[in-house]
């Protein structure tokens, strides 16, 4: 209940709805609470004496409060959804924002099953019972109270039927609360996991077929969606005991009230509509003891949902700028240097990726990086735009610390094309301005022209207005491999990352990228991690990895004379002719 307390300051923006369903609320249980004493008046002063005029008048009276409390009801549902529904929005828009905030580190430990089910399921949990909320938090103490109070005014001698029933209720939800609540927050879990294995499947449902594993992902689906159904079941058999239990105390209560009633009415001391009138009290009493039972089911769905929300809402990232953080200098030259880096993944010295890493890029040079598997080339450049930070040592672009650099500012200095490329639903031309949407349509052309891409792009019956399907499965990995390049340079980044972002491009078309980016009028430092051979002759430093370390640097003439590693990649592939090496 704490968790879903403190998400209740999301409701702060729409408070004016907030009031105003509950006060209609107010409204109805007063024509609720009226209808037993009108019925009241009816029976015995109007019925038992034969006193036709009461009878029609007290009738109309009840109509009127009948409609008054329907017109009331809708009023408090109306505003209940508009409140509740706008909070849901803003709770599922803090989270998208937290998830965007957060580092590559935290995405690594957040798994994205998880991440999608707070983003739904928990957001709809909680914003459910924020709707229910503001139309019972009023209604069921009221009810509770209003109909206690009346049935005791009513008959004072009937009344303790209300000091042996209500103690056994509040016994029996307090123990439902307290074993039903682990169990929707394991539920929870094993959403979280049906989620991942179904997210996986979409993803590689390629990789599943070519591999014949149909029937292998059936089952592991399978077992999770069966670890949800068992767990959802015996979550919810416990909680469905509230309901016929609630009926049943209810039922009792009726039957002690007819039958004491009854009993006092034989010995002519309580009169027929005084009998009515206390069942009416006592059922709508009741009753809302059976709202707070399902109120308590949904409570106790929501906080484990709430809970989860607020630990994604506190999540802090694990890249936060400095206390001084420093501008980016208006024309940022694009000198790269690593001084001593260290880093690991799990923080730990023993399992580090990457062991006291130096070199320097200077403004305007192209820096190539060698390596085998494993050997920590993808690692390294993912610390040039701080998507981690250093174990030791540090970054420093023009002189100055990664660190010390705001996040945004950090991000449109360097451009980056990944191997694995990433595209979204929409357009060619809004993929390639991803990161400049103010780019004309001339520069995005420009850029596509350097990528390679400009030729395929305007054979497509839309060219450019072509519309790239889920994850870009209607490109080639060569196409989407080529927009992502294109992608990267378009801001005109001071140093452009290409990792491994050629591996799907031929031979032919990778030499007029190369060629076509060292004719480029803004000669950026460019980082190339890379596939072929080829791809690094001419750069001005190849940097050779070895387990983490640099076990040579230099030009390729330097390297073929003082390297054995460089001079093996080389030999390997000249000596097969495609000019491809292993990489990781």
């Amino acid at each position: 209940m704490r968790h879903t307390l403190l998400l209740f300051r999301f409701l702060k923006p729409y408070w004016r709805w907030a009031a105003l369903a509950p006060l209609l609320m107010v409204l109805e249980v007063s024509m609720d609470l009226l209808q037993p004493r009108l019925i009241e008046r009816i029976i015995d002063d109007g019925i038992a004496k034969g006193a036709l005029q009461v009878v029609l008048t007290t009738g109309l009276w009840q109509v009127g409060a009948a409609l008054a409390g329907l017109l009331f009801g809708m009023g408090c549902g109306v505003f209940a959804i508009l409140a509740g529904q706008h909070f849901g929005a803003d709770v599922r828009a803090a989270l998208f924002r937290k998830v965007q905030s957060l580092s590559f580190g935290n995405l690594d430990r957040l798994e994205s099953g998880a991440l999608i089910t707070r983003l739904t399921n928990d957001v709809t949990q909680v914003t459910e019972l924020v709707m229910m909320l503001l139309r019972v938090m009023v209604r069921v103490p009221m009810l509770m109270i209003g109909g206690l109070v009346l049935a005791i005014v009513t008959s004072p001698q009937l009344s303790f039927i209300f000091v042996v029933v209500i103690p056994v209720v509040l016994v029996a939800l307090i123990a439902i609360i307290r074993r039903t609540f682990p169990l929707f927050g394991e539920a929870q879990q094993r959403l979280d996991a049906l989620n991942t294995v179904l997210q996986e499947n979409l993803a590689g449902v390629r990789v599943v077929k070519a591999f014949a594993r149909m029937r292998h992902e059936l089952m592991r689906f399978g077992r999770s969606n069966d670890a949800l159904m068992a767990q959802n079941i015996v979550a919810v058999r416990i909680s469905s005991i509230a309901m016929p239990l609630m009926m049943l105390m209810l039922n009792g209560a009726v039957v002690a009230a007819v039958w004491y009633g009854g009993v006092r009415m034989a010995a002519g001391n309580l009169q027929v509509g005084k009998l009515i009138a206390f069942v009416n009290y006592l059922t709508l009493s009741l009753m809302a003891l059976i709202q707070v039972s399902m109120l308590v089911i949904r409570i106790s769905r929501a906080a484990a949902s709430s809970e989860r929300i607020e630990q994604l809402l506190n999540e802090q990232s694990e890249i936060t700028p400095r206390p001084a953080t420093v501008v980016q200098p208006a024309k940022p030259a694009g000198q790269l240097a690593f001084e001593g880096v260290s880093f690991s993944y799990r923080g730990g010295e023993r399992d580090a990726v990457l062991k006291n890493i130096s070199f320097v890029a200077e403004a305007g040079q192209t820096l190539a990086i060698l390596g085998a598997t494993g050997s920590g080339k993808s690692s390294l450049v993912n610390l040039i735009p701080r998507f981690y930070d250093a174990s030791g040592g540090r970054v420093t672009l023009d002189g100055v610390d990664v660190r010390d650099y705001d996040e945004n500012t950090l991000r449109k200095t360097v451009g980056i094309a990944l191997q694995d490329t990433t595209l979204f639903s929409g357009s060619i031309r809004d993929n390639i301005r991803f990161g400049r949407l103010d780019a004309s349509d001339d520069e995005i052309v420009a850029a596509a022209q350097v990528a390679q891409a400009h030729d395929f792009i305007a054979g497509f019956p839309d060219g450019y207005d072509s519309i790239i399907g889920q994850r870009g499965v209607n490109l080639s990995g060569g196409q989407k491999q080529r927009i992502a390049i294109a992608r990267a340079l378009l801001p005109r980044p001071a140093v452009l990352v290409l990792d491994d972002s050629t591996s799907a491009v031929d031979v032919a078309t990778e030499a007029r990228i190369q060629s076509a980016l060292a004719a480029t009028a803004s000669r950026q430092t460019r980082i190339v991690v890379a596939q072929r051979i080829s791809t690094v002759l001419n750069a001005d430093k190849i940097l050779v990895l070895d387990d983490g370390r640099v076990a040579a640097q230099g030009t390729h003439t330097e390297l073929m004379k003082s390297s054995d590693i460089y001079q093996e990649i080389y030999a390997s592939q000249m000596e097969s002719g495609n000019g491809a090496v292993n990489h990781g």
